[in-house]
């Protein structure tokens, strides 16, 4: 059975970090499906998504998982850790993919904190917010407050089919990202998936 630990959550929830932190924990690679569509197209996900739409953006993520699915079994890899972006849950192509590399767990964060990291990273230019989610960008919002709005309403959304995805969900309460790093060990242990 593949021990792959395929990382879910909403953009914000420390999939990235955290998956580098595990990776190191239990000496394995850690890949992330961002850098790989990058590594494939030239484009970041957010210029693939602005440029060319939602639908190019998923083709292009569906074409890395696969990349990265084929890949691995030329390695013969069985233990690795990989982040996913935060829409993944809505790119059934791309879960495809992925489920043949091991099992999901889903990093669960409170709404309130992945929407402060969110707004924490706005930048401002020319009285407009950029640095925002692509899909909440192009909703133009004026405010934080409406940004927290529209991002409540993918939160909903994608929490729950990040629910019914996962084998396991670790809900991520720590403070640090030790902490949490932590919390996701104490979860993938409890389960006996063999990372000991």
């Amino acid at each position: 059975m593949n021990q792959g630990i395929i990382l879910l959550g909403i953009k914000h929830c420390g999939k990235s970090t955290l998956g580098r932190m595990l990776a190191a924990q239990f000496n394995c690679p850690f890949f992330d499906t961002d850098d790989v569509i990058a590594e494939m197209t030239g484009k970041t996900p957010r210029e693939i998504y602005q440029q060319q739409g939602a639908e190019a953006f998923m083709e292009a993520e569906a074409r890395a998982c696969d990349y990265l699915s084929r890949y691995l079994a030329s390695l013969g890899e069985d233990e690795y850790v990989i982040a996913t972006g935060g829409g993944i849950c809505n790119n059934q192509e791309a879960l495809n993919s992925l489920q043949r590399l091991g099992f999901f767990l889903f990093l669960e964060v409170p709404e309130e904190v992945a929407a402060n990291r969110i707004i924490e990273e706005i930048e401002w230019e020319d009285g407009a917010m950029k640095n925002l989610p692509a899909y909440i960008e192009k909703e133009a919002p004026p405010t934080t407050e409406q940004v927290a709005q529209i991002f409540s309403g993918f939160y909903k959304q994608r929490t729950s089919l990040y629910r019914k995805l996962a084998q396991i969900t670790c809900n991520l309460t720590g403070v640090t990202p030790e902490e949490n790093c932590q919390l996701i060990c104490e979860a993938l242990f409890s389960q006996d998936c063999r990372w000991d």
